[in-house]
């Protein structure tokens, strides 16, 4: 417990690779930041940027794939980046830097090659989580995620590539997004639960100023009748990439 008097829990990630401390109750990290960070097509030397970073999750499996990189996590939530800037310290990964900030109402300067988000997503009609944290992380006004696919895509030089995870419903209003931010060359790639079942989320990535056409690509699935599959294992204990192009 911290000076703030939240309780954390103290884990992994990928298979032991990563120290990773979370809150014990608000929003919790789940597979979706390894997911992503596996999909950035980040080379050593390059910047990254994360919006809405969290405890760190992507930023630490991202970095630990590529060592050399450069990232910048912005997170809203003071006490989250607070915990984000422990996990980075007790993983020893100095080239992350935590930014405690609203990344729609303070822009970062542009030159980052990649950008990644999970963001808010669940409609705002919704019913609300009764913890603070957990609301914020999980209920997205209306437009956010464009207010975001905006934000990053000013980040981002020319051809950088933007990532997101979500639910297929947020699809739409991200193409548009993307369309109006001047990104093209665009992947969807499904992360199928099981055989025959709808996905629940799915990466979306596009490239600045691409001008390729939309891709569907054949996706991956997560879970077979043992646990995860061979190539979902890979990802989440061993930190393999996720090509998405």
């Amino acid at each position: 417990m911290d000076h703030t008097g939240m309780e954390r829990t103290e884990g992994w990630l990928l298979g032991g690779a990563l120290r990773y401390i979370q809150p014990v109750s608000g929003h919790r990290s789940g597979i979706e930041p390894v997911f992503l960070a596996a999909a950035i097509p980040a080379h050593a030397g390059e910047r990254v940027l994360e919006a809405g970073t969290g405890a760190g999750a992507g930023l630490l499996c991202l970095a630990h794939r590529v060592p050399g990189i450069a990232g910048v996590g912005v997170e809203i939530e003071p006490a989250m980046a607070r915990i984000a800037e422990g996990n980075v310290a007790v993983n020893g990964l100095g080239d992350l830097t935590i930014v405690t900030s609203d990344i729609c109402e303070d822009p970062l300067d542009a030159g980052f090659d990649h950008a990644m988000a999970n963001p808010p997503w669940h409609d705002a009609a919704g019913s609300a989580p009764l913890d603070a944290l957990k609301r914020r992380a999980k209920m997205a006004p209306d437009s956010l995620v464009a207010r975001w696919i905006a934000a990053m895509t000013g980040a981002l030089r020319d051809r950088g590539t933007l990532t997101l995870i979500l639910p297929p419903q947020a699809v739409p209003e991200a193409l548009a997004a993307f369309g109006a931010s001047g990104c093209g060359s665009l992947a969807l790639f499904p992360l199928w639960p099981k055989p025959g079942r709808a996905p629940r989320v799915v990466l979306l990535q596009a490239v600045k100023g691409g001008r390729g056409a939309f891709r569907l690509l054949p996706g991956l699935t997560l879970h077979e009748e043992a646990g995860y599959t061979e190539a979902a294992d890979a990802i989440l204990r061993h930190g393999a990439a996720l090509p998405l192009r």
